[in-house]
Parts: structure tokens; C-alpha cells; sequence
């Protein structure tokens, strides 16, 4: 049987093997040049001061998730559910930029593998809300559910009241922020603060308690600032060694600072380190110092 040489296979004839190779390749299909690769296919766009609302009440998650579709199809870019009556699955899958506004509760999964869009809801979600979430921002004014923000990849969870179990489990990437009982955005001296702690791939649950600390401030109207002039004297307060709720704040607060950075691994001991520095008035001496450098 003879043999086939090389060039006389019929894929040389066809070109197979000496033609230039054109089009998009993967080296090219991630330009920033091209705006349209770093959108979904279904994804649309919305006017934000486009707004519309929603009465949940009669609808199914499926048949009101499709209805959050076309609105923002037509353009809309503010959509407010009202009557969401803790029903589960909703405003899942969103993946665009839009401002969505649940006036009420969520039950279960709500809000779930969302990229990009502002959330805010004004009761309490069940288990599992913003699950893998990508980006964007969900803020809950209550309370949330077990795993609160869990496998999330990016954005922003920020929950107002307590949450559950397992908060931030699996979680890859992004902020997960709970405020304290009391809804300071930081460590309280007022109230409880529930703390999920991410670290080494573990995730640990505790709650800092002001009355541990010998803390028995009461009165939030002491912490409230005023104008610059005020504020700024407060500060130097602070600086200078002052004990009041402003300086008890600071103290709870680089506390976590002392934690997160990996000085001190218990929250009581960072604390009492924090507040011994900063009642000595040495801070103010160092910034003195380096005023006159």
C-alpha cells in the first residue's frame, strides 16, 4: 500500500494547516474596549429616577420575579415591592445594576445570586439571604436568618439587628457588616454586638457584651456629634486621655482593630490595652510630636 505524504492529505488542500487564523480568540474576548463583554445577555438599561412599585401580596416568586424582569426591561431602574408578606425566593437572580426597595420582610433565599444591584429592606429576611451573591449592596433594617451572606463572592450585606448561625459560611470574597443591637454601624458601649469572625478559613460566632467590660454607659445622646468645632475638641479629648463614651467607643473599636490586625486574640485583653493607651494621654503627645516635626 503506498503511503500519503504530508502535503498530498486532503486537510492541506483545504487549508487546514497554512491558513492565517482570524477572529475573536480568548486573548481578545476580555477587552475593555469592548463594553458589551462585561454585561449579561438579558441584562438592560435602567433609568434609576425611573420608579414603579409592586403589591406582592397576590403574587407567586416566580411570577413576580418575572414582573421585576420586564420592568426593568421597559426601563426601570427604582422598583419598590410592597406587601412582600415574608415570602421566599424573592428578587433572586438579579443581575444588573437597579435600586430595589422591599417595604416589609422576606422569607427564605430572598435576594439570592444577585450581581450588582442596591437592595433595601425594611424588615427581617429568613435563612440564606444574599446567597452567592457577586456584588452590589442588600441592607436589612431587623434582624436576618442563619447563613446571612452565605458562599457570597463580593458586595456588600449589611444587617441592622442580629443574625443567625453560620453567617458568611463558605463565604469567598466580599463584606458582610452587623451592626449593634442598639444599630450603631460599630462596636457599641451601649448595647450588645452580635460578631461573625472570619478567619483562617473558620468562621466564629460571639457577642461583644459592654457589661463584661465594665462598661455601663446608657446614654446614646452622648455619643452624637454636633459641628466641626464640637466634634473636633471631642477628638482632642480622646487624644488627650477624656474617659467618656466617646473615648469608650474608640477603645471597643481599635480593640477589634488589635484583633483583626493579629495583636491580641482576645477581644477583653485588646480592649483593656486599648483603653489604658489611650487614657494616658499619650496619643496626643505623639501627635504633638509629630506637629513639630
Amino acid at each position: 500500500m503506498a503511503s500519503i505524504t504530508k502535503n498530498e492529505h486532503k486537510s492541506y488542500g483545504m487549508g487546514l494547516h497554512d491558513e492565517v487564523l482570524t477572529g475573536r480568540t480568548q486573548q481578545t474576548f476580555f477587552n475593555p474596549e469592548e463594553g458589551e463583554n462585561f454585561f449579561y445577555d438579558d441584562a438592560f438599561d435602567v433609568d434609576f429616577n425611573k420608579r414603579t412599585s409592586i403589591d406582592v401580596e397576590n403574587l407567586e416568586c416566580l411570577e413576580l420575579n418575572k414582573k421585576i424582569k420586564e420592568l426593568m426591561k421597559k426601563g426601570y431602574g427604582t422598583i419598590v415591592l410592597k406587601n412582600p408578606g415574608a415570602k421566599h425566593s424573592i428578587g433572586v437572580g438579579i443581575l444588573q445594576k437597579l435600586n430595589l426597595i422591599v417595604e416589609g420582610s422576606l422569607g427564605y433565599f430572598g435576594v439570592g445570586s444577585i450581581d450588582g444591584p442596591v437592595v433595601r429592606i425594611s424588615g427581617r429576611v429568613g435563612w440564606s439571604c444574599a446567597e452567592n451573591m457577586m456584588s452590589g449592596k442588600v441592607v436589612i433594617e431587623k434582624n436576618a436568618g442563619s447563613c446571612f451572606g452565605a458562599a457570597i463572592r463580593g458586595g456588600d450585606l449589611i444587617c441592622k439587628g442580629s443574625v443567625g448561625a453560620r453567617s458568611g459560611i463558605d463565604m469567598k470574597g466580599g463584606t458582610i457588616i452587623v451592626h449593634s443591637d442598639d444599630g450603631m454601624d460599630e462596636i457599641s458601649p451601649f448595647a450588645k454586638t452580635n460578631v461573625v469572625e472570619l478567619k483562617d478559613g473558620k468562621i466564629n460566632e460571639f457577642i461583644i457584651d459592654p457589661n463584661d467590660l465594665d462598661i455601663n454607659s446608657n446614654n446614646k445622646e452622648n455619643l452624637r456629634g454636633k459641628n466641626a468645632d464640637y466634634n473636633s475638641e471631642k477628638i482632642i479629648e480622646i487624644y488627650k486621655g477624656t474617659s467618656n463614651e466617646f473615648s469608650l467607643s474608640v477603645a471597643l473599636n481599635v480593640a477589634a482593630g488589635l484583633i483583626v490586625a493579629g495583636k491580641e486574640n482576645d477581644f477583653k485583653n485588646a480592649y483593656k490595652k486599648a483603653s489604658e493607651h489611650l487614657n494616658s494621654g499619650r496619643v496626643f503627645e505623639h501627635l504633638t510630636k509629630l506637629q513639630i516635626k
